[in-house]
């Protein structure tokens, strides 16, 4: 009996030595076994995005600037054109050798990025233009008159068609302004 006995705790001893502990049976678990609710991510691909900013006028377009870039991935991409227009902020003294300026940055910025939505990609777009408004400026004045458009806006990604992303109406004139992208895949 001693010796049954012994055999027994011996091979339960065996036994347990070999047993996985549960920690590790739960990350051979997690190995063999995703995770029901894991979704496989859109593969990233390589995007041409072409930009048109439009001017409309009756109905009709009459000035167009195009600016294109590459889009890969959740990693933004940026286009920035334009001058530095140097305003007088302060002097301290007579002549112009004391005048002071801060520089304000005039032109065309451009920022996209994609971002995950559901089994699709979000294509997000922020837009701004600006310029010196020379129409309305007076000589002799120190502060120039600056129009500024800004135009953001997201949308599912949507291949080979131009998406418009916004268009406003400029409050001093009929004319209008339009934001739109087309989207091509590179590969």
């Amino acid at each position: 009996m001693r010796k049954t006995f012994a055999v027994l705790i011996v091979a339960m001893a065996v036994g347990l030595w070999f047993v996985p502990s549960p920690t590790q049976a739960q990350e051979a678990s997690k190995e063999s076994n995703p995770a029901p609710c894991a979704k496989a991510k859109p593969p990233v691909e390589p995007y041409r995005l072409d930009f048109s900013f439009n001017e409309v006028l009756d109905g009709k377009i009459v000035n167009t600037r195009h600016y294109s870039m590459d889009l890969t991935g959740p990693e933004p991409s940026s286009i920035k054109i334009g001058t530095r227009v140097p305003v007088v902020s302060g002097t301290s003294g007579p002549g112009t050798a004391n005048t002071q300026y801060q520089y304000l940055d005039v032109g065309t910025d451009l920022w996209a990025q994609l971002r995950e939505h559901g089994d699709d990609w979000q294509l997000v777009v922020h837009g701004e233009v600006s310029n010196l408004d020379m129409e309305t400026a007076h000589p002799g004045e120190l502060a120039p008159v600056i129009r500024q458009i800004k135009i953001n806006g997201d949308t599912l990604l949507v291949l080979g068609k131009p998406i418009l992303i916004g268009s406003v109406d400029d409050p001093n004139s009929k004319r209008q302004f339009q934001l739109e992208v087309t989207v091509t895949r590179l590969r």
